[in-house]
This record gives structure tokens, C-alpha cells and sequence, in this order.
């Protein structure tokens, strides 16, 4: 990769100041173009669904592989912002977000469509995630959970802002014109906001990481050795987000069979991901009192509670109320591991830990939209696969809870033997 100019880091003295800030802000813009095809892909399923004569299945597959390919592209483009600043990570995510929408808008089958949305979740959207993250959590301290929830947040904002817009734009003039304007847009978009991104954060931010985190052994995370502790996050992980996807990816499609429309179904989405932006911001403010893993489990069983109430309800009016709780509900879960790996592994592993976790939730989001599809076309119904998502929901509470129960131990164990290190709260 061509090397491109970079500031030298920024004094200590910026940490958590009004440049943080003004950061902060470009960063969020990113977020909210560069994770744009992650939501707009359900919203255009039902049209891409009859024009290319696929069942509810094969038309779900193109949001799998960009979930999958998000998940392994995380890794590549956080590898590649630390070798060589942020700058060139973002322009190859923005041209993979221009190139995405309009090689999809010229697609004449759902393998090319999805091939496309593979590229912008490869590189496009994975740009603008985990590296986005990391940046943000060393430029803060003292606010860095609320800086890191609203860096996350973004995404959501995406999920609340384009739905209805590129609905619109299937109304009026069809979703081939819509996604090259799309791709225009959020494409010029990030190019220009990357060219605020090219100072390094402080490094001293990394020294006081290790300060904080000297007095915690992070040996044995719950009591477990860190691999199995990290095997059941990451099933955890893939589990809660099984669950999670089924209405964010099938609600556009769900209203439709229900004789709402899609255009009901693409605001409903909006509401659901505008909760989640809210959700976000409170459930980092909660992980600051109570910690990530009692927060974890606080939300998976929030999830369930609203998981369960689309069985009885399927009106107009009860499926917004219980979109909305669905927002609340879930959109602070996936941020929560990240802190989770924070608290309980070693800081010089905290990166590959936090991408391996973050990219078993995007397996999970990817395997549910799929998984959700393939069970309507078996049994011609969307209640079988809020079963199989309520299921999956069961499998993430029955390990979080025993982790909680095991941390619970563990702490109980240390208060009585001096000797050992304090545990964080």
C-alpha cells in the first residue's frame, strides 16, 4: 500500500478535549456512510426478491455474505490501520462502497448482487467499524465508554436514516437508480471526511491502559483458561446476534406479507435503529456502573422479552411499540463484549480478542438473516423463525448467566485470599 502522509500523534493533553471531540463528530459521519449497505439491503429484498425470481432465501444471502465478509474484513483493515494510519484504510473503504452499490446496481443476478455486497462489507463497511473503535477508545479516557458507544452508535444511525430514504427512492424511480446514487453519495462522502482523519491518536493513551489494568489478573478470565472464556463469548456472541437479525433483516419483508407494505416495514426498521442509537448511549453508560458482563446479561434478556412479543402481535400499531422496545432493547448488546474483553483479558491481547468477538456477532447477524429466510420458505411463516431466534437468544442468556455466575465466584474467592489481585467492578 502507497504511503500517505500522516500527522505525528497528538500531544496527551488532547485526550478527551474539544479536538477529541471534533474528531469524534468526523468519526461518527464515517460510521453513518460507510456501514450504509448493512440496513439498505433489507429494505430493497422484496424488489430484488421478485425481479430476480429468487426465494426468501436466496434473496437473504446477499446480507450474509456482507455480515461474513465484514466480519473477516475487520481483521484486515484493522491490521492495515496500524501499519499505516487510517488514511488509506478509509479511501480503499470509500471506493469499496462507491464500486459496491454501483456494481450491484448493474447486477443481473443475485450472485453478482451479493458479490457486490460482499466487497462493500469486506472493505467498505469494516473501514468504518472496528478501526473506527479502536481510534476512538485512544483519544478518550475519562469519557471513553460514552466516545466509544456513540463511535458504535453510528451504525444505527445509518440503520434510522437511509431505510426510509432509499424506500423512497424504490418507490420513485427503482432501486438500481437509488443504489448508484447511494454509492455516489456515501463513497464522495468518506473520501472527504477521511482527509480529517490522518492525525494519530496520543500514545500515551496505551500506557495508561496498562497502568489501569495492572492491578487485575487476567490469567483466568471468570476462572476459565482465556481460550475457553474467549470459545464462549464468541458462541455467545454468533447466538444473541442469530436472534437479533431476524427483524432487522426480515421486518421490510414480514410487513409486506402481513399487507402493511414495504414502505410500513422500511419505517419500522428506521424506529427499531433509532432505539438502538439511544440503547447504545445507555447501555455504555450502565457497562461504566455495573459492568459488561451483568450488562450483557441485562440485555439478553431484554432482547427475549421482545423477541417473544412479535408472536401474539402482528398489528400495525403493536408491531411499531414492539419495534421500538426492540431497539431499546438490543442495540447496546454488541459494544458490551468489546468492554467485556477489556475487563477480564490481558491489554496486550485486547485487540485480536475484541475482533475475534465482534466478528462471532457478525457471523451470528449474518447466519440468522439467512437462517431466517430458509425457515420461511420451509414453512411459508415468519413464527417458526421468531422460534428459532427466541432459541438462540436462551443459548446466549444460559452462558452469559453462567459467566456472571462464575465471575461471582471468582470475586467471592478473592475477597477471602488477600494475597490475590483486586477484580474490577
Amino acid at each position: 500500500m502507497a504511503h500517505i502522509p500522516v500527522t505525528a500523534p497528538a500531544d496527551a493533553s488532547l485526550i478527551d478535549s474539544r479536538q477529541a471531540f471534533q474528531r469524534l463528530l468526523v468519526t461518527l459521519g464515517l460510521v453513518v456512510l460507510g456501514n450504509s449497505s448493512m440496513y439498505v439491503v433489507s429494505v430493497v429484498l422484496p424488489a430484488v426478491q421478485s425481479e430476480f425470481g429468487v426465494g426468501r432465501a436466496s434473496a437473504s444471502l446477499p446480507y450474509t455474505l456482507m455480515m461474513v465478509c465484514l466480519g473477516l474484513g475487520g481483521l484486515l483493515t484493522g491490521r492495515l490501520a496500524d501499519r499505516h494510519g487510517l488514511t488509506p484504510v478509509l479511501w480503499l473503504g470509500a471506493l469499496a462502497v462507491l464500486g459496491g452499490f454501483v456494481g450491484a446496481a448493474f447486477s443481473g443476478s443475485i450472485w453478482a448482487f451479493g458479490l457486490a455486497h460482499a466487497v462493500m462489507g469486506f472493505i467498505g463497511s469494516s473501514a468504518t467499524f472496528a478501526p473506527l473503535l479502536a481510534d476512538t477508545a485512544l483519544w478518550w479516557n475519562r469519557r471513553r465508554g460514552i466516545a466509544v458507544a456513540v463511535c458504535a452508535s453510528g451504525n444505527y444511525v445509518a440503520g434510522a436514516v437511509w431505510p426510509p430514504i432509499v424506500q423512497y427512492g424504490v418507490d420513485t424511480v427503482g432501486w438500481r437508480p437509488t443504489y448508484m446514487a447511494l454509492g455516489v453519495v456515501c463513497g464522495l462522502g468518506m473520501l472527504a471526511l477521511s482527509l480529517r482523519m490522518r492525525q494519530r491518536p496520543p500514545a500515551i493513551q496505551a500506557v495508561a491502559d496498562g497502568a489501569q489494568a495492572a492491578a487485575v489478573d487476567h490469567t483466568r478470565p471468570f476462572g476459565l483458561p482465556p481460550g475457553v472464556a474467549m470459545a464462549l463469548l464468541c458462541v455467545a456472541g454468533v447466538a444473541c446476534c442469530v436472534a437479533m437479525a431476524m427483524p432487522q433483516v426480515h421486518i421490510v419483508a414480514y410487513c409486506t406479507d402481513l399487507g402493511f407494505g414495504a414502505a410500513q416495514g422500511a419505517q419500522m426498521l428506521s424506529l427499531m435503529l433509532a432505539c438502538g442509537i439511544v440503547s447504545r448511549l445507555v447501555f455504555g453508560l450502565v457497562c461504566d456502573r455495573i459492568g459488561g458482563i451483568r450488562t450483557l446479561l441485562l440485555g439478553s434478556a431484554l432482547q427475549g422479552i421482545a423477541l417473544l412479543l412479535f408472536l401474539p402481535y402482528d398489528g400495525l400499531v403493536p408491531l411499531y411499540v414492539i419495534s421500538a422496545l426492540f431497539g431499546l432493547f438490543q442495540g447496546g448488546i454488541v459494544p458490551t463484549y468489546a468492554i467485556i474483553v477489556r475487563e477480564h483479558f490481558a491489554p496486550a491481547q485486547a485487540s485480536v480478542r475484541v475482533g475475534a468477538v465482534i466478528m462471532a456477532t457478525l457471523v451470528g447477524m449474518a447466519l440468522g438473516g439467512w437462517l431466517s429466510g430458509f425457515i420461511f420458505d420451509v414453512t411459508g411463516s415468519y413464527h417458526a423463525a421468531f422460534l428459532n431466534g427466541i432459541g438462540w437468544n436462551l443459548l446466549n442468556l444460559c452462558i452469559t448467566g453462567w459467566l456472571f455466575l462464575r465471575l461471582r465466584r471468582v470475586r467471592r474467592d478473592a475477597s477471602t485470599s488477600p494475597e490475590r489481585p483486586g477484580w474490577p467492578h
